[in-house]
């Protein structure tokens, strides 16, 4: 087979002003569309620029906001939006990106593997260079398989004008491709925990957490409904989890000292990021979409991405570790929900009367109701105004309350793509799946120390089970708080079988509004924020989609795997289709 390799795909204007994972020297090259293929691959800075390429097209571009080709945008309990049986019944799916376009990022992968091999690179660069793009290959098949299960494997670069004829490898066949990979760059990046100390690239302590990662999604429910927590898989979980925390800590990770001190500017590259998407102002920026995540008095001309509903609210435990309404030393009231609660909380999470200094202004509150707020912010879920699906909550975590609403769009805080934290997870998950509870428990306490929340007498930060159920819904419920708006949610109800439990279930918010005694409004006392949260009462209301039609999650068993795009299987009719899809025949598990 010829290869054709197009110059488009090699060193476009755009890597000029990518710079994510290469220092500026390595794109300092004099006329780069010029550039002639076969130099490429003789030539560090042209090598790297091509592996820059790489890393933009396959690494997120920011966000789950801003990320949908890779987490989906989908919501379920954890903010704003309802996913249904309509919304999965596409011929493309919402929780992917173009299946096409995945399969072009991994040509440009194949083409690198390929060509770099008959260049005249030395064998460190050489190796430096493979160790980075094996592991893009690995992550894009992951990101493939968690949603299809088996997928067409093509490890060998084809001529963009080749037709995809290749039927879908077993889930299996992917797993061990994907292993393949990483093992290999392991070996590739040894001693290399960021590729030349650049904590934008990839090194060995990405490759060895996304291991852990992928090997937790193998043993999971997802792919082995039958067996879900008694299947081998889960020992080769807990052994990937715990080399990778074990090199993690010998290379200096680990968790950053305050939880909101992690996407605070100036704390960039800190030890908890394992993998980051660096972002950097005024050259590349809004990875975080702040502009939609402010209120709209506060940002420019956008607002609603990022509202935490109020199932996401009830999840934090109060501050000694105990479920709100089970403490025995905190009292838990609708009406005082933000008092006494995990730091992370309020790290996250702004409510009516808190304090919310965008614009820095000292002292400002956020208001979301229907009198104080401005008519911008009035934000209160009300069936009887316009306000029928908005939630009464915004984002805080990730944002830059310093810009000005003019200046939102200059938000340069980085995302994390892998962090300790999570690897921290993984393997208390993997731990109490294969006897080790007492170490998830350990691991578990780790985080929820980190977090702020209190040790108790007994040192157990609100840790008293040691059943194997309980602790696994502990483990999810840490999760679901810790990794807010990180786009983890949906993958972990995913991942456990467990999305179907939504089902009849309706997204709420909270609407407030000022009590008797505290109208009519001062408003020398408003215009000075003066008002706080306790001076308002607050109604748990349900969402709605229009003013008389509220939104209940309605999914199917189908939906834990995708079909392959209608249009792919007309290219292909060697492409069998999902399981539970139309006439499909294809199993994604592994059983």
């Amino acid at each position: 087979m010829q290869l054709h390799i197009h110059k488009k795909y090699l060193l476009l204007p755009a890597l000029v002003a990518l710079m994510l994972s290469c220092n500026r020297n390595v794109l300092d090259v004099k006329n780069l569309n010029a550039v002639e293929p076969k130099l490429t691959w003789t030539d560090p800075k042209l090598a790297n620029a091509f592996l820059a390429n790489l890393y933009n097209r396959v690494m997120p571009n920011g966000w789950p906001a801003r990320s949908a080709a890779l987490y989906g945008g989908l919501p379920v309990d954890e903010k704003r939006g309802v996913i249904n049986s309509t919304t999965i019944q596409t011929t493309s799916h919402p929780w992917s990106g173009s299946f096409e376009d995945s399969y072009a990022d991994i040509r440009q992968v194949n083409i690198l593997l390929k060509e770099i091999e008959s260049g005249t690179l030395d064998a460190a660069t050489k190796d430096k260079i493979v160790g980075q793009a094996l592991f893009l290959r690995a992550y894009s098949y992951f990101l493939m398989v968690r949603v299809y299960g088996g997928v067409p494997l093509l490890l060998e670069p084809q001529n963009l004008t080749d037709s995809l004829k290749v039927p879908r490898a077993s889930t299996a066949e992917v797993f061990n491709a994907i292993n393949t990979d990483l093992d290999k760059s392991i070996q590739l990046l040894q001693g290399q925990p960021f590729v030349d100390g650049d904590k934008g690239r990839i090194g060995l302590g990405a490759v060895l957490a996304l291991k852990g990662r992928v090997a937790l999604y193998k043993a999971s429910p997802l792919f082995n409904p039958a067996h879900p927590y008694d299947n081998a898989y889960w020992q080769d979980a807990y052994n990937a989890n715990v080399t990778a925390k074990t090199q993690l800590d010998a290379m200096g990770f680990g968790l950053n000292a305050d939880y909101a001190g992690i996407w605070s500017t100036g704390n960039e590259g800190n030890k908890e990021a394992v993998l980051t998407v660096k972002f950097t102002a005024p050259t590349k920026t809004d990875g975080r979409n702040e502009q939609g995540a402010r209120p709209l008095s506060q940002t420019a001309n956008a607002t609603g991405a990022d509202n935490p509903v109020w199932s996401m609210v009830k999840a934090y435990t109060m501050k000694d570790g105990y479920p709100a309404g089970s403490s025995p030393n905190y009292a838990y009231s609708d009406q005082t929900f933000w008092q006494n609660r995990d730091p992370r909380f309020n790290a996250s999470i702004v409510w009516n009367g808190s304090i919310y200094e965008t614009g820095g202004i000292a002292g400002r509150r956020q208001y979301t109701d229907d009198i104080l707020a401005t008519a911008t912010d009035s934000y209160s879920p009300n069936p009887s105004t316009s306000n029928w699906s908005f939630t009464g909550l915004y984002a805080r975590k990730g944002l830059q309350p310093e810009l000005k609403a003019a200046e939102v769009a200059q938000n340069s805080v980085d995302w994390i793509e892998i962090r300790y934290a999570e690897v921290l997870l993984n393997l208390a998950e993997a731990a109490n799946e294969t006897g080790h509870t007492a170490d998830a428990i350990t691991l578990l306490r780790q985080l929820r120390q980190r977090a702020g929340i209190e040790a108790g007498a007994d040192n157990s930060y609100g840790i008293t089970t040691t059943n194997r159920d309980a602790v696994r819904g502990l483990i999810y419920n840490e999760r679901f708080v810790e990794f807010i708006f990180e786009g983890q949610r949906f993958w972990d109800l995913k991942r456990a079988r467990t999305l179907l439990s939504l089902n009849g279930t309706v997204q709420q918010g909270v609407a407030s509004t000022l009590k008797p005694s505290n109208l009519p409004v001062d408003n020398a006392k408003k215009n000075a924020y003066g008002y706080v949260s306790e001076d308002f009462n607050y109604t748990i209301n349900t969402l709605y989609r229009t003013t008389v039609d509220n939104v209940t999650f309605t999914l199917t068993d189908n939906v834990y795997f995708a079909p392959i795009p209608l249009a792919q299987i007309q290219k292909n009719p060697n492409l069998k289709q999902t399981l539970g899809w139309g006439d499909g025949t294809f199993n994604p598990t592994l059983e």
